[in-house]
């Protein structure tokens, strides 16, 4: 599992990125989601390296 959280504001960026943090389910600086560790989501990660911190969770 990995716990994606959103470290910047998604202010000034660009809509692709904003929609991604979106489908990723982070609306609010700071919110934290537990996602499975598959390629779709590391996809999606990586469009938006410069927002989010990722760490690994076991469970």
């Amino acid at each position: 599992m990995l716990k994606i959280t959103q470290v910047r504001s998604s202010i000034g960026t660009k809509p692709k990125q904003r929609g991604t943090l979106r489908a990723l389910g982070l609306r609010k600086l700071g919110a934290s989601k537990l996602h499975r560790d598959c390629p779709e989501i590391r996809g999606m990660i990586a469009r938006v390296p410069h927002l989010v911190e990722v760490t690994e969770v076991d469970q």
